[in-house]
């Protein structure tokens, strides 16, 4: 796994992401144990959507070490998502200007290098000095 460096840069924001993920499921079921739960299964279908969010975000990150398309097409639709739902939450009053730091801009940043690693990837490589 030699992988260039955006794309170990890019790898490295989808792990984080998907560690992140997988520390809030455990909080989130903590919490649950605890009986924070208004409605238990809509607790249990939110951690088990956060869980799988996170093994996306892992998956995709080793993909993206790995040099595969798919993991970078799918970690640039995650990165998309993230901006998507920060910017939402800007309609809420007042702004939760953490939350829309905390997840937009690490969007941003993997989507930034997600995109160059691919375009990196692709360039054509610099011609020979005899023109070959």
């Amino acid at each position: 796994m030699n992988a260039p460096g955006l794309a170990r840069a890019a790898a490295a924001v989808l792990a984080l992401e998907g560690i992140a993920l997988v520390v809030i499921a455990l909080i989130e079921t903590f919490g649950l144990g605890s009986g924070d739960a208004a409605n238990l299964a809509t607790a249990l279908a939110l951690i088990v959507l956060t869980v799988i969010g996170a093994a996306a975000l892992i998956a995709f990150a080793v993909g993206t070490l790995r040099g595969l398309s798919w993991a970078r097409s799918g970690g640039v639709v995650l990165q998309v998502l993230a901006v998507a739902l920060a910017l939402a939450a800007l309609t809420l009053q007042p702004a939760p200007w953490l939350f829309v730091v905390a997840v937009g801009a690490p969007g941003i940043l993997g989507f930034v290098l997600l995109i160059s690693s691919a375009r990196r990837e692709v360039e054509p490589n610099e011609p020979s000095p005899d023109g070959e």
